[in-house]
């Protein structure tokens, strides 16, 4: 069933109705299972406008704030006040994972001789004619999920939808920060479960199977989205040296993994009674389980020789709420993690919107700074930009010369936004323009930092994967042409699609990539951007609306190469 949003405003009538009551008028679905009584909290919507014509907020609805209601509890009062809002459980364009590497050897821990099930050689239960396995990507945006059939390694089924945590702030900063207060703790683990669960119902229900054929599920995602999963304080990942209880644990010598595994019932996702809920382990700090599945996806760890050339230089970055960079040079591999926060994700950018049906994708200007041409997702009337589009438009503002490098209008510098697409009343800020600025530069600090760590420049990378769904819809030569993305020959860049995603349904196919992954994690060198030198020096120049300067140490003299402090790895 296709996911609706309302858009229209529509005309308060006579309480006690609710926007529940409203939304079944309208046939907009919206998740329940509690009957309507503000028990499960999966009614949670988004109130866009007229949230003051409203109840006041029930004890049911004490974990929310600000714009989020419980579309149960809350009910409309008696004006004629217009109220817009949606259910959180959305469906924007939403990339599903690409097959990158070698092909894998199929030895799944779970198997059957056609009449017992059986994990690792010992009996679970008896086979009912489906052996599937779950792999999921839990970003802190978007949530991708596959079925996969676990005797022949096929994907049967997927499903794609937006994180209905987002109640709980855009990126993991303030979900931690949310996570610690009293009336909303184990919110977040909930959603993330109810999430789980109506993915895999959807799934199931279209393909004739059931949610009890699911003996293995597989999770990637970064540290604080998969140890909300699991119900880990995730407060000290939010504080120095932010880092997962699980690091901790392994680094003190109390735990051999960060992996994460339990009962999928234990957790509360409604699969087999003896199926295991696994989260892949995390790198260190915020470099997580979902770039670690992302390097399995490109064959940089968990795979063949033959799957990648070793002595190539590759650099792997998955762009999103939280950009993850990672670079192999000469056997080294170092990770960092880069705060890109959301506004390239819509967030706080006066007309930025997720990559849903009406966003502008792509855009060209005429030489006034107004749109020439646009394409928005669905072809329909544009609401405003997403990602790419944006990217287009700074790339273009700065092409045709109507704004300066450090993000100046230059025709009329006092000038506090520029209107872009005038028929649709779509313009750019000066305000805009600084959020986009500082995300950028997040970016370039992590890119160009982990470069000059390996003492190298742009042009010696001789492989770039990019991941994630931002990455995969992005015109390059833009991106490049802002300082989005590291310098490097386009000829050299492959779009990999949801590469977490993809690595997660590996490791779901493979014991063997599984046995590696730890021992990967314990022999890379993790960067601490914001302890490198000169990094503020780096973030401010990241502000600016350029290329990045290959600064290879045979351009730049040794003492202008940063030596930023590397952690020591256990």
């Amino acid at each position: 069933m296709d996911e609706k949003v309302l858009e229209k405003h529509h005309e308060l009538v006579d309480p006690p109705r609710t926007l529940f009551d409203r939304a079944d008028e309208l046939g907009v679905p919206i998740p329940t299972s509690c009957g309507r009584v503000g028990q499960c909290h999966e009614c949670v919507v988004e109130v866009f406008k007229g949230a003051d014509s409203l109840g006041d907020r029930t004890d049911a609805e004490r974990f929310l704030s600000g714009e989020f209601r419980l579309a149960c509890q809350a009910t409309l009062r008696g004006t004629k006040e217009k109220v817009d809002f949606a259910p959180l459980w959305r469906r924007p364009q939403i990339l599903g994972s690409t097959a990158t590497s070698a092909p894998l050897d199929l030895d799944p821990a779970v198997s059957t001789d056609g009449e017992s099930v059986f994990r690792d050689s010992v009996q679970i239960g008896r086979f009912r004619g489906a052996l599937l396995g779950l792999a999921v990507d839990l970003g802190t945006t978007t949530v991708a999920m596959e079925l996969v059939d676990l005797g022949v390694g096929e994907v049967v089924a997927a499903h794609t939808f937006e994180n209905p945590q987002r109640f709980g702030g855009s990126d993991v900063m303030h979900r931690i920060s949310y996570d610690a207060a009293p009336a909303a703790q184990g919110e977040l683990q909930k959603a993330a479960v109810a999430a789980i669960n109506r993915g895999l119902r959807v799934m199931c229900e279209g393909l004739g199977c059931r949610p009890a054929d699911v003996y293995e599920i597989v999770v990637a995602g970064n540290t604080t989205m998969r140890d909300l999963l699991f119900g880990l304080d995730v407060q000290p990942i939010g504080q120095r040296p932010y880092k997962s209880l699980t690091e901790i644990d392994m680094r003190e010598g109390k735990a051999s993994t960060t992996a994460l595994m339990f009962g999928a019932r234990d957790i509360g996702i409604r699969a087999n009674r003896e199926a295991q809920l696994i989260g892949l382990p995390v790198i260190a700090s915020h470099v997580g389980g979902d770039t670690m599945a992302g390097l399995v996806a490109i064959g940089m760890v968990g795979s063949d020789p033959s799957g990648m050339d070793l002595s190539e230089t590759v650099m792997f970055i998955d762009m999103g709420t939280n950009t993850e960079v990672v670079l192999r040079h000469r056997g080294v591999v170092y990770p960092a993690s880069c705060p890109a926060g959301p506004a390239f994700e819509g967030g706080e950018v006066s007309f930025g919107m997720r990559a849903q049906e009406g966003a502008i994708e792509s855009i060209r200007l005429n030489a006034d700074g107004e749109a020439e041409e646009f394409q928005t997702i669905g072809r329909g009337p544009p609401s405003g930009l997403c990602g790419s589009g944006l990217i287009d438009l700074l790339a273009e503002l700065r092409r045709l010369g109507l704004m300066s490098e450090m993000g100046v209008f230059r025709n009329e510098p006092k000038l506090s936004a520029l209107t872009v697409v005038p028929e649709w009343g779509l313009s750019l800020s000066r305000q805009d323009v600084s959020l986009l600025a500082q995300a950028k530069a997040a970016n370039y600090a992590g890119q160009l930092i982990v470069l000059q760590t390996a003492g190298i420049g742009p042009a010696s990378v001789d492989k770039l994967y990019l991941a994630g769904a931002f990455a995969n819809y992005v015109n390059v030569e833009n991106a490049v042409s802002i300082g989005l993305l590291v310098s490097v020959p386009e000829g050299r860049i492959r779009k990999v699609g949801n590469a977490a995603l993809g690595g997660a349904r590996k490791a779901l196919l493979s014991r063997r990539v599984c046995a590696v992954l730890d021992d990967f994690a314990k022999e890379v060198q993790h960067i601490e951007l914001e302890t490198t030198a000169d990094f503020f020096e780096v973030f401010v120049e990241g502000c600016q609306f350029k290329p990045m300067i290959d600064q290879s140490p045979e351009v730049l003299s040794p003492h202008e190469i940063i030596d930023p402090r590397i952690e020591a790895q256990v």
